[in-house]
């Protein structure tokens, strides 16, 4: 049974253009679902929208998120903000900035535990010391009373694993957290969210614009284009006969490592006519 189903998703800039179009998609308890295309096709959108954390600027127009079948944009914005807060979470994009560095990093993690789900301090904060454990990362206690610039990239983005994974969320949603980190650090952290979605069973929306990463840690992708789902299926089914046009095309201009004689392939001009055409389709059954 699916733990997050978005259906007929539409959101548009307030006295501006569409930026998603009726996108829908389950997510599975304890399943790992990639989001992926190219820049300003509206992954994050996505997310924010699941998080109740959309900009002033951007309106729903249409559609539900469901989460464990309970409609949240059907309840009082109160309920809502509840709801999200008690049964998801969010791991960033930039651990250098995520973190607020006038905090140490303690409250950082067990604030939200004590204000949102009631925790007494010394609960949270036993609870902080057990996670970063988990995330390995040595020394918990003096990484608790650190501040954010005394730490490494790797390390601010291990605490900000952590403390998604503090008060037990049904729900995570990863928005490209490896971006910012280098390569070797990257291997290090894809390999810990892994681990800590399988221990905790935890549904992880993953916002990507890297395949490689979604053939590494995803059961289910969805493609999307200038705001549109233009393919949902199965990692297995994606990587060995991707339907849609765009989709093929996005795997053959994927770099291919194991061979340096291997040169980059755009995305050919007719496949983005034709996915185009597609979209103003949509927008006008929509009347956009």
């Amino acid at each position: 049974m699916s733990y997050l189903s978005i259906r007929d998703l539409e959101l548009r800039l307030k006295g501006g253009g569409r930026l998603l179009r009726r996108v829908s998609l389950e997510v599975a308890r304890g399943e790992v679902h990639g989001l992926v295309g190219e820049s300003g096709a509206g992954k994050s959108m996505i997310g924010k929208a699941v998080l109740g954390t959309l900009p002033r600027s951007v309106e729903i127009v249409s559609g539900q998120i469901l989460l464990d079948g309970t409609d949240v944009l059907a309840m009082h914005p109160a309920a809502r903000r509840r709801l999200i807060g008690a049964t998801c979470a969010l791991i960033p994009q930039d651990p250098l900035t995520a973190l607020n560095p006038a905090h140490r990093v303690g409250p950082q993690i067990t604030d939200r535990l004590v204000d949102i789900l009631r925790w007494p301090r010394a609960k949270a904060e036993a609870r902080a010391r057990e996670l970063l454990a988990e995330v390995q990362i040595a020394e918990p206690e003096r990484v608790m009373r650190s501040y954010p610039h005394e730490l490494s990239g790797g390390m601010r983005q291990r605490i900000l694993i952590a403390s998604a994974f503090a008060a037990e969320p049904k729900l995570i949603v990863a928005d490209e957290p490896t971006t910012a980190l280098d390569v070797t650090v990257q291997k290090q952290i894809l390999k810990l969210i892994k681990a800590m979605q399988e221990r905790h069973g935890t549904a992880l929306l993953f916002v990507t614009h890297d395949l490689g990463v979604v053939s590494k840690i995803c059961q289910r992708l969805s493609v999307l284009y200038a705001g549109m789902v233009v393919e949902d299926t199965d990692v297995r089914t994606f990587f060995r006969a991707p339907r849609h046009p765009y989709s093929r095309a996005l795997l053959a201009a994927t770099p291919k490592y194991t061979d340096p004689t291997h040169s980059l392939t755009p995305v050919p001009e007719a496949v983005i006519a034709t996915v185009r055409a597609e979209v103003a389709e949509a927008d006008r059954r929509a009347g956009a």
